[in-house]
């Protein structure tokens, strides 16, 4: 669906028509519309925030009715849920932009009807539209230890997962360093223990010997882009001791 607005015009005393070239005598010149402005252009829209861009459109003096349509431009653009567009005063329009909306090209469009409701004349712009999102969220998942029930001291627990970052979709985050930590059973406090940088999946693989009974888990401390995350947790018990 589009973005559209519909103008109704009403007759105010001492107001001025928006005009390209002039005033025209509808009787005797073809009838005129166009977007004769767009603020703030490019758009540029920050994190969560919300921008709102304002189209003034100008017409000739027949023109009952203008509803400006804005939408994607291209054959394979992704057309967004509409929002209302809302008129503000005679031929301004605004329209509301967040980071849902497609970043790219898009094209405005202003389409004139008149008394009888007839299309009587339409102009299209384009602009840009920049999406400047905020921190994607990450997560690892698949993380594991192993053995992932018990160990004898002294022998290797491995560790695996992977990482994503989240993008209209959960998508591999490669070359990210993610940390291991560890817990001992009755203390409280977390230790590193082994750090790894994931592949082109997002995977990431460490180890370390077995010690004491206790808690794993991984950690991300994300970047000026990504949030940081952690894994669940993973408990292996140790018993035994040292093998030979």
């Amino acid at each position: 669906m589009r973005k559209i607005a519909v103008g109704i015009i009403s007759a105010l005393a001492g107001g001025t028509m928006l005009m390209s070239g002039g005033a025209a005598n509808a009787a005797t010149k073809a009838s005129e519309v166009e977007i004769l402005d767009i603020s703030p252009n490019p758009v540029v829209v920050r994190g969560d925030s919300e921008t709102n861009v304002k189209f003034k459109v100008g017409a000739s003096s027949d023109v009952e009715r203008v509803e400006l349509s804005v939408e994607p431009d291209g054959r394979h653009a992704r057309t967004l849920v509409a929002r209302d567009v809302r008129e503000l005063e005679k031929w301004l329009f605004n329209v509301p932009f967040n980071k849902n909306d497609q970043e790219g090209k898009w094209k405005a469009t202003a389409v004139a009807f008149d008394d009888d409701g007839d299309k009587v004349a339409s102009d299209t712009i384009r602009f840009y539209v920049d999406v400047r999102k905020g921190k994607s969220d990450t997560r690892i998942t698949r993380f594991s230890a192993d053995p992932t029930y018990k160990v004898r001291k002294g022998r290797t627990i491995r560790f695996s997962g992977r990482l994503q970052a989240e993008d209209r979709g959960w998508e591999p985050l490669r070359n990210q360093k993610v940390h291991i930590y560890y817990r001992a059973s009755g203390s409280s406090g977390w230790k590193w223990v082994d750090s790894d940088r994931t592949n082109w999946r997002g995977d990431f693989y460490a180890s370390t010997r077995a010690y004491k009974s206790g808690t794993f888990k991984a950690v991300y401390k994300g970047s000026w882009k990504l949030d940081d995350s952690e894994s669940r947790q993973d408990y292996v018990r140790v018993y035994g001791g040292w093998h030979r």
